[in-house]
């Protein structure tokens, strides 16, 4: 069955599948790139990697308004519950769990989580998604690191990396992390959000294909890919 994947920009995606709207890292009230106000959204599920205001987004409005079931890590999913969301399904790094539209499991993210707040947020993760036949690595915020490798081997379709540099991996790292994984196709996000992430997606892209097995998509903030 096909699933389509919406980049809204910076980190944020809307996947949809088998009926099923999955938002991640829903950073769009104070997003100047996202096409579209938190209000006008509509998800069943929202996944969070990590607890910075840039990627919790947000999560609270869109959870109460639609009752969306939050997916994060353990401490996320407490901090959620002072905040009034009940509806919540704590994972942790390297499990995974089958939902009705299909399976998510938490792999390793280096990079910091606290909460808005200053609350702990927990480890930051990234998300290897199977729906159907289709793999979807989204790698959230992260350096590179070696496992990818192994993450890799699981058979990626869709690798989502971020390319912005100084607060993730930057575009010579973020090729290095294509070569690891070796997906059928990657898409590069966080950058151009903020000036200290600006970078040039086209270039990048041109490096994937020429140095890399992988097809490179750069999408505009609202565009959707089919797979």
């Amino acid at each position: 069955m096909t699933s389509k994947v919406t980049w809204l920009s910076h980190s944020a995606f809307l996947i949809e599948h088998e009926g099923a709207k999955l938002l991640i890292d829903p950073f769009l009230t104070g997003n100047p790139l996202c096409p579209i106000k938190a209000k006008e959204i509509e998800a069943d599920y929202i996944l969070v990697s990590h607890g910075h205001g840039d990627h919790i987004g947000d999560t609270v409005a869109i959870a109460k308004r639609t009752g969306a079931m939050v997916i994060a890590n353990f401490e996320i999913c407490n901090w959620l519950d002072t905040q009034g969301i009940k509806n919540v399904h704590p994972q942790h790094i390297g499990g995974g769990f089958d939902y009705p539209w299909g399976r998510v499991k938490l792999t390793i993210a280096h990079h910091g989580s606290q909460l808005p707040d200053g609350s702990y947020g927990g480890n930051p993760c990234g998300f290897l998604l199977t729906l159907g036949d289709t793999k979807i690595y989204h790698a959230c915020d992260t350096g590179l690191f070696y496992d990818m490798k192994l993450i890799g081997e699981e058979g990626i379709d869709l690798a989502i990396l971020p390319i912005g540099d100084n607060f993730t991996m930057g575009p010579d790292d973020a090729l290095r992390a294509v070569q690891l994984l070796e997906p059928a196709t990657v898409i590069p996000i966080h950058y151009n959000t903020f000036e200290v992430i600006n970078q040039d997606p086209e270039q990048w892209a041109k490096r994937v294909e020429q140095e890399s097995s992988a097809k490179c998509r750069v999408l505009k903030p609202g565009e959707t890919l089919e797979l």
